[in-house]
């Protein structure tokens, strides 16, 4: 599944197309928000904010349009009035003068006001989003270390969207390694060291992944144009330490990670 820079880079994506832009024409498949159509166009798209992986649609009028890709939803952006062939459906068109931006086969798709938008039931349980640059690694710490986060094993917490938004599992498993930590520890066992480590990893290598600009592998996880320094590196070299990198299963997941370097 892709994580939190995969959404930040595809968020980028569509404020390039479309960012300030009036909308000459919207299209929704579901008839709940068909009577928005002709009220978007004239608006702009004021800014498109990620939480995890819901997907915030500002608009100038102050309405948000609230999408959520769970496992099949993808936005594309094309030319102004093309639409490709595919046998995805189409659920959102956004189109400005120059170019449109199209989700398909999502379902979780709504249209908020600024009150509904400030009680929505995903966006109230979901965590600060790692990409967001105000969040800093303090108050990364203070979630760790508080009543709810505390006694919780990494190897559940750095999965768990409630903690922090737009971390995922090739992410848990790199910041671990990165901080020398096992997934069964928790952040109210760790020396203070640990945990600013830690608190600053949680930020640092989701941002690093978002930022990094390399060669894309598009058979590899999503093109995740990221080193990975363990993930899917089982049975070869840890760079740190010279140990080999090793499998498991935990929460589900693939969990890589170097018995030399990680205790």
């Amino acid at each position: 599944m892709p994580e939190g820079p995969e959404i930040r880079r595809a968020a980028d994506k569509l404020e390039d197309a479309v960012l300030g832009k009036p909308l000459t024409g919207a299209w929704f498949a579901f008839p709940e928000l068909k009577a928005f159509e002709t009220e978007l166009v004239g608006q702009k798209v004021a800014r498109i904010e990620t939480r995890g992986k819901a997907l915030l649609t500002h608009f100038s009028s102050g309405l948000t349009l609230y999408s959520h890709n769970q496992l099949y939803g993808v936005w594309r952006v094309v030319n102004a009035g093309e639409m490709p062939q595919t046998t995805r459906i189409l659920r959102v068109k956004l189109q400005t003068a120059d170019k449109a931006i199209l989700l398909y086969s999502a379902s979780d798709i709504e249209m908020l006001d600024a009150n509904q938008l400030s009680n929505h039931p995903f966006l109230l349980r979901v965590g600060p989003d790692v990409l967001d640059m105000t969040l800093t690694p303090q108050q990364v710490k203070d979630r760790l270390l508080s009543l709810r986060f505390r006694k919780r094993q990494f190897s559940g917490l750095l999965l768990d969207q409630a903690f922090l938004a737009g971390l995922g599992n090739y992410l848990r498993v790199e910041i671990l390694w990165a901080v020398g930590l096992l997934a069964h520890h928790k952040a109210q066992d760790l020396t203070p060291e640990q945990l600013e480590k830690l608190s600053y990893a949680l930020l640092d290598i989701p941002r690093f992944s978002y930022n990094t600009r390399g060669t894309v592998d598009e058979n590899k996880h999503h093109g995740a144009i990221f080193s990975f320094k363990v993930f899917h590196r089982a049975g070869e070299k840890c760079e740190r330490c010279g140990g080999v990198i090793e499998k498991t299963m935990l929460s589900s997941r693939p969990f890589y990670w170097c018995p030399g370097c990680q205790h």
